[in-house]
Parts: C-alpha cells; structure tokens; sequence
C-alpha cells in the first residue's frame, strides 16, 4: 500500500517539472519576438535572397543600393600587342681592345654611366714595343734619307760647275739631277713611315718619346654600360669580337611589338602608341612606329614592329610593356564609375537592376581609366543603362 502511494507521488512530480519547463520556454519565447512599433532608429538591413541563378540577387531594400546611368564615351579601335624594351642600335658604341694582351685593371663595371675620355680598363701588350720598332727604324731612314739628300745636292753643285768650265759632259749633270731628285723621294717616304709608326703608336695610346707596355683604353662615347666581356687577368684580342665593353647611350630605346598579321592595317609608319609599363602601371609614354619590319614569322604570323620612345630612365633593357595602337575609326562606348566595376576572378562585372528589387550580375569588358574616376565598358552594356554605383559593397552585402 505505501509503494503504491510512493509511486503516485513520483509521477505528480514528474508531470509538474515537465509543465513548468515548457511554461519556461513559451515565456521566452514571448520575450524573444519583436513588438510591433518597437523603438529601434535607422534602416532594416538590407536581405540579399539569391536565386537559383548565380549572377540573379534580390533584395528587400533596394534603395540602399543606388544606381548611375551609364556615360558614353567615343573611343578608337584599340589594338593591344605586348613588346620589349631593346638599346637603340644606332646609339650602340662597341669598345674593342686596342692591343692583343692581358688585362691588369677594369675600371668599370656592367651598368655604370661613363662620360667621354674616362678610363675602362688597362691592357698589358707587346704591340707597343713592336709599333716603336717600327717607329724608331722609320725615323733613322728618314734621318739617313736626309743626309743622302745633302750629299746628292752637293754633288749636283759640282756637276754643274765643272759642266760651266767644260770640265765634265752633260750627262753627268743629268746623273747627279736624277740622284738628287731620288734623295728627295726617299725623304718624302722616309717622313710617311715616321707619321705612320707616329700615329700607330698614339692610336696605341703610347708616347713616342716614352714609350710603355701598358695601354690605356678611354671611353670613346657618353652612356651606360650595357654589354661587358672582360675581366681582370683575361687575355684580349685587338680589335676582335667579343667587344671588352658596349656602351648604349639610353636617352632613347626601341620596343620591339609583334603584332598579328590581321591587324597590320591599324599600325602605320610615323604614327603614336601609347605604352604602359608592367613596373609602373600608372605610367603612360608616347613612341612613335619607327619602322614595320618586312618579314613575318611564319609560325606565328606577326609582324615586328619598332618603336622610338624617350627614356628619362624608367625603361629598362628587357622591360616587358603593353603598347595599345589607335585606329583610325572610333566607336560609342559607355563610361561608368570605376567603383561600380568588381574585378572577381579575372573578369569584371557590374550589377544592374532588374523587375521587383532584382539586381544582375552582367560580365563586361573593361577598358581603359578615364578622368574624374571613370571607367571606360568596351562591351555588356550600353550608354543609358543603369548601373549600381558601388559594386564592391553590393557584393560584400550579398556575400554575408
């Protein structure tokens, strides 16, 4: 009898704990839920709700999303081809060794700016001692000519004396004419053999009354070391490839663009470029097409194309730049903010609206910045369409 009473009493207990949870929870429940006519201030967030299209968004408050119609802007047919930066051949100065010999001094370096008449390196060469040789052997057959002629002369006096006095016939004035006039021929070569060895050994950079085996080579131009094949202690051949040194005056460069044989007619002789450098975007110079070379790469069908730029010493030889060519038509394009481009996954998109507080998601073709912020659309939309102002939070908003 008392267990029958004890389990009775465990299960009102039971039934009461039960009832007074789910009181609990409805009470909070109750407290939880928002009251109409609350006192919360500023805008609902803004629900993105997507559809079963990725590029389709639609949200319950539009209005924070305000739109811009899009600008129109007339550009030209733009061809963009990529190029190289390469020295300006006719400003290339090669510095070959002026005598075969070793090298006991470099006093420059790959990339050093050198000025006219600076010292680049030292060569250690027997070619002196042979050039002053030479130098000194023409100078004793000048100074023996020389003295022949004396002689020669003073025999031709005494012909014509003993001639005046009958003394001798002549033909031996004729003789002593003729030896006379050979004394004067020998001293004119005899004079060409001492300029000649004179002048090989200046051309040496040695003096013919201090004659030395070590040779100096100066720079013959103002640039920029852009090509260097010699070392300290290595052997050089006079006036034979590989040149010791190249000197490139850099005021001026070529790019070297390959353009398609599709699109030769949109590049002409004499006409601007503008070109973008890979290592300052921000930058744009002027080249001018210099020259479109006549021959086209039979694997890839292009075409070399030259261009003349300015350098103030940003360009660098092997530099990899965008050169974008002008056509001569132009073409209506829109124009937009350039905050209403996302650049998501190496394409650009803008969000533009749709029936019912729908927004789209359109691809476009981007081009070139334009002032005041904008943004030039080659293709995906049209001038007048509307167009969200601020992609970029648009996308943030749908994203959370």
């Amino acid at each position: 009898m008392k267990s029958s009473v004890s389990m009775t009493r465990v299960r009102i207990l039971q039934i009461t704990m039960c009832i007074g949870v789910a009181l609990l929870a409805t009470s909070c429940d109750k407290k939880a839920a928002p009251t109409e006519g609350g006192a919360g201030t500023g805008p609902a967030p803004a629900a993105v709700v997507r559809d079963l299209d990725a590029n389709n968004f639609k949200v319950d408050h539009p209005e924070q999303f305000p739109l811009v119609a899009a600008g129109e802007h007339a550009a030209s047919e733009e061809l963009n081809v990529t190029g190289t930066v390469t020295p300006d051949v006719s400003r290339q100065v090669p510095v070959p060794s002026l005598a075969t010999g070793r090298v006991i001094e470099v006093d420059a370096r790959l990339g050093d700016e050198v000025k006219k008449g600076q010292l680049l390196f030292k060569v250690q060469s027997s070619d002196v001692a042979g050039a002053y040789s030479d130098y000194r052997k023409a100078a004793k057959n000048q100074q023996l000519a020389m003295e022949n002629e004396r002689l020669t002369k003073i025999q031709l006096d005494r012909a014509k004396l003993l001639f005046d006095h009958g003394a001798v016939p002549q033909s031996s004035v004729e003789v002593a004419n003729n030896a006379d006039l050979g004394a004067l021929i020998a001293i004119e070569n005899a004079k060409v053999d001492v300029e000649t060895a004179t002048a090989r050994l200046r051309l040496l950079g040695s003096d013919p009354d201090h004659p030395t085996g070590i040779i100096d080579v100066f720079a013959p131009t103002s640039g920029t070391i852009t090509d260097q094949q010699v070392a300290n202690q290595a052997g050089v051949q006079a006036l034979t490839p590989p040149n010791p040194f190249t000197i490139s005056d850099m005021s001026k460069v070529w790019i070297i663009c390959d353009v398609p044989e599709n699109n030769m007619a949109q590049v002409r002789v004499g006409e601007y470029a503008d070109v973008r450098l890979t290592a300052y975007p921000g930058r744009v110079l002027k080249a001018r097409v210099s020259n479109i070379l006549p021959a086209i790469d039979p694997t890839l069908r292009t075409a070399k194309v030259r261009l003349e730029v300015d350098n103030s010493g940003m360009l660098r030889l092997g530099m990899f730049v965008t050169a974008v060519f002008h056509g001569p038509a132009t073409a209506r394009r829109a124009t937009v903010p350039a905050q209403a481009v996302l650049h998501l996954h190496d394409r650009d998109w803008v969000y533009v609206p749709a029936s019912g507080g729908a927004f789209r998601r359109i691809e476009v073709v981007a081009g070139a910045m334009l002032p005041g912020g904008m943004q030039e659309i080659a293709s995906g939309i049209q001038p007048g369409d509307q167009v969200v102002s601020r992609a970029l939070v648009f996308q943030s908003t749908s994203e959370q």
